[in-house]
């Protein structure tokens, strides 16, 4: 059979997914609709804004692309360019405001590293890698600021708890249907994949220099989006402790990351507003902290980084 061939299962695939990525953006959309006053009056209130602590937020957030271009290095055993995977990190975190669930900026990693001489196969294993690395990065961070800060990481009370976690469940079940069966029918490739990955886990980690890089960036970049998140929050005199804030930012980001919407808008942003809004913050300055973070992660580098990839596509880097 070809490559992209029409299957039955492929349309079945199609089908669901189709419907799951238009609901998303058509509900954030509803939700703004309904809610537009608070979101003018968060507009509003970041315009007044400590300027001091937006530039702290814009320096973390410009940080980020180097830590994301080190943990990708430590992923990898042999050198890459320096230069280039720092700009090829700036452009995927563009791309991935473009497509869905992380698909452009693994589309653009792929690139990079498969023109850096590595093969298809351990290219994919390196995003594999260094994923993993983030999602036990960050599962530590959780559980470490849970226990400081106990009672955080709770539904809302009343109908609003029972509808969240009605949705939660409704999505692991759709999660759980589109998934498994593709798995179940994958498994040997899917089992051939996971030792692939284990076995470069296992050649990083025999470079300390390597495993270094690749837990240190991941670290990194996880925090530094939190202290981004903190200085904004600091900047609309929003009032919660800056570990509540780190906590409820990795919670509501690794949530927003199971919905396929591209670079998480709307899902993250709903994710992010609900959580600081529970977390007993009024609702002008939740939706304020919210578009501030938003503002400086997607939309001011969105067209710098999409010049850039046009750039590194050009050269030939990608």
């Amino acid at each position: 059979m070809t490559p992209g061939a029409y299957t039955p299962s492929s349309a079945r695939r199609r089908y669901w997914r189709l419907p799951l990525t238009l609901a998303l953006p058509a509900a954030a959309g509803w939700l703004a609709h309904r809610h537009w006053p608070v979101l003018a009056s968060g507009a509003g209130r970041l315009a007044v804004a400590d300027h001091g602590w937006l530039l702290v937020a814009a320096t973390a957030v410009t940080a980020t692309w180097a830590c994301s271009a080190l943990a990708q290095q430590g992923a990898v055993p042999r050198a890459l360019p320096a230069g280039r995977l720092v700009a090829a990190q700036f452009a995927a975190s563009a791309a991935n405001h473009v497509l869905p669930a992380g698909v452009g900026a693994g589309a653009v990693t792929l690139r990079f590293l498969m023109r850096c001489g590595l093969p298809a196969g351990r290219s994919a294993t390196a995003l594999a890698v260094k994923a993993t690395a983030g999602a036990a990065v960050r599962g530590a961070l959780i559980a470490v600021l849970a226990l400081a800060c106990p009672g955080v990481l709770r539904l809302p009370s009343g109908s609003g708890g029972r509808i969240t976690l009605a949705l939660a469940l409704a999505l692991a079940v759709v999660l759980a249907v589109a998934v498994l069966p593709a798995l179940a029918r994958r498994w040997p490739r899917a089992r051939r994949a996971a030792a692939a990955v284990l076995a470069d886990v296992r050649a990083v980690h025999a470079r300390p220099r390597r495993a270094a890089a690749l837990w240190g960036g991941s670290l990194a970049f996880a925090g530094l989006h939190a202290v981004a998140l903190i200085a904004v929050t600091q900047a609309v005199a929003l009032p919660l402790p800056p570990a509540r804030v780190a906590l409820l930012y990795l919670a509501a980001s690794s949530a927003a990351a199971l919905l396929p919407t591209p670079g998480g808008l709307g899902s993250l942003d709903a994710a992010l507003g609900l959580a600081l809004t529970a977390a007993g913050a009024p609702p002008p300055a939740a939706a304020s902290a919210v578009l501030g973070y938003r503002l400086l992660t997607v939309w001011l580098p969105l067209i710098p980084g999409l010049l850039v990839l046009a750039v590194l596509v050009r050269r030939r880097t990608l």
